[in-house]
């Protein structure tokens, strides 16, 4: 760090994700520098005055913290393709949507290269994707997931969490890499799961002019990109396939009283379900 609290920071990946790192992070007066497989995406990022510099070879191991933020499989090959280069200096953390997979690759890499690997996901979105989508204050007041080496270096927690200040959030929560892909496969896999096979209702053609909240609440994640949420969810599978099961087995539960005109047996389920909302969320 510098006398005047700056960093230098590099993103790797420039969609929504990174996207939004870089903006925030540009925002609050620090060094941005960035890679991006597409070059246009890069030099509009740089001409936006949102990216200070390319992410090099050369001066990967200038910076103090790296993000990276592209699909797992994609991320597992730059750390093991750019893992010589990043020195001992920077703190190196994905932000990938599933850990196990990548925090193994990762914690190797950091082992064999003698870099801080870290993992790490943001737990914020929106149903668009790209940098143009990109905002600044994403990540404000939203929970960032780590997975660190170890969970006693306080020094190491402390240094993490002064590095992921400017992004905005609001609590740094530390996990194991099992339990975030066993928590994940709830609150957000099955949840695109259930919208997207939700839409694929045949009265879903006709819905405007009958739809509201509900409806725009179920369908908005359902606007997601295929590419990355089938890998997400293979890398997930074992979770994601038992939730899926337990959602089953609930709708079902639900389906036999309706066709059976079992009213007590609705509105037990019904009251149930309220009940749970209530004990979980207040």
């Amino acid at each position: 760090m510098t006398d005047n609290s700056t960093f230098t920071i590099g993103v790797v990946g420039l969609g929504l994700i990174g996207g939004s790192f870089a903006k925030a992070y540009h925002a609050a007066g620090h060094k941005v520098l960035a890679f991006d497989t597409d070059s246009s995406i890069l030099e509009f990022a740089k001409l936006s005055g949102n990216v200070d510099a390319d992410l090099t070879r050369e001066n990967l191991k200038e910076c103090d913290l790296i993000l990276i933020c592209v699909y797992p499989q994609a991320a597992v090959d730059f750390l093991e393709k750019e893992g010589p280069y990043f020195g001992t200096h920077p703190i190196v953390i994905d932000c990938c949507g599933t850990k196990r997979v990548i925090v193994d690759a990762g914690m190797d890499a950091a082992k064999r290269f003698g870099f801080t690997y870290v993992g790490g996901h943001p737990m914020a979105g929106t149903q668009y994707s790209g940098f143009k989508h990109a905002r600044k204050d994403l990540y404000k007041g939203a929970p960032m997931v780590i997975v660190p080496p170890t969970n006693d270096d306080i020094d190491l927690l402390m240094h993490i969490k002064e590095l992921l200040a400017p992004a905005g959030f609001n609590s740094i929560t530390v996990s194991s890499a099992e339990k975030h892909d066993e928590m994940i496969a709830f609150t957000s896999q099955l949840a695109h799961v259930v919208s997207s096979a939700y839409i694929k209702s045949p009265t879903a053609k006709a819905h405007k002019g009958f739809s509201a909240g509900s409806y725009k609440d179920m369908t908005r994640v359902a606007w997601l990109n295929p590419e990355m949420w089938a890998q997400l969810f293979l890398d997930n599978k074992d979770y994601l396939a038992d939730e899926i099961d337990a959602l089953i087995e609930n709708l079902t539960a639900y389906k036999e009283a309706i066709v059976a005109d079992d009213k007590e047996t609705l509105i037990k389920l019904l009251d149930e379900g309220r009940r749970r909302k209530e004990e979980i969320d207040g």
